[in-house]
């Protein structure tokens, strides 16, 4: 019988290991600040258009 160190991470249960849920956190720590960082600008005030108003108002569509 082979009882790799393979094997024994695939029988661990889920959460078990306190460094794998400190990874965890870490990454998803991470993952939400470059979140925000790529939201940032979206959600500031877009620059005045240099087309004229009427432009973009309506669409033709042709079926």
């Amino acid at each position: 019988m082979n009882t790799s160190p393979l094997t024994a991470l695939n029988n661990a249960q889920p959460g078990s290991d306190p460094v794998s849920l400190l990874m965890l956190r870490k990454t998803l720590d991470l993952q939400a600040q470059n979140v925000a960082q790529l939201l940032q600008p979206a959600t500031s005030v877009a620059p005045a258009s240099s087309n004229p108003p009427h432009l973009g108002q309506n669409i033709d569509i042709k079926v």
